[in-house]
């Protein structure tokens, strides 16, 4: 299965979504580790297994295996990292941000590839996630590194229309069995 595999199984109806998922994939001004990177993530977070598997099939010719590791590595952490910061955020009491997490996090300080690139890997999961306090703490980082906001913006498209592919083909399939 590939990224040509799921654009075909798109209904009709989600004519954009096919569109947009053949954009991000062949006109990014992304790096192709931070495209398949960001693409590879932000697949996992979805929990979509068709969509993982044509994602995995196609990222793994475009990512080094450290690349491929790290990618997988944020979307992992992120999992853990967003819910917990989230749910302090949105508690409203602002003593949690003070408390330490004491969750372990060292895959943050050595990912196994360019900090950036697990940074933008780290902000696409945290958006489709729904972590405004990730998104912003990665974002912050990002800007401070130098990453134009377009790159940033790109990350977030691209986390969109994974999303986007998994839901609507997640939905055809459940009603199929319907």
């Amino acid at each position: 299965m590939s990224i040509d595999d799921l654009k075909t199984a798109l209904p009709g109806y989600a004519k954009d979504i096919r569109l947009n998922l053949g954009s991000v994939t062949t006109t990014s001004p992304l790096t192709d580790q931070q495209l398949w990177g960001t693409v590879l993530a932000s697949a996992l977070a979805t929990r979509s297994g068709r969509v993982i598997a044509a994602v995995c099939e196609e990222a793994a010719g475009k990512l080094s295996a450290e690349a491929f590791t790290a990618a997988k590595a944020a979307a992992s952490i992120m999992a853990m990292n967003n819910v917990y910061y989230r749910a302090t955020h949105l508690i409203g009491d602002e003593t949690y941000a003070t408390l330490p997490a004491r969750l372990r996090m060292t895959v943050m300080g050595d990912p196994g590839v360019d900090r950036g690139d697990f940074e933008l890997w780290c902000l696409a999961v945290s958006a489709i996630n729904g972590c405004g306090r990730c998104l912003e703490s990665h974002e912050r980082v990002l800007r401070d590194s130098g990453l134009p906001r377009e790159h940033i913006q790109e990350a977030l498209r691209v986390a969109a229309v994974i999303n986007a592919t998994a839901a609507t083909l997640e939905a055809e399939a459940a009603l199929v069995t319907v």
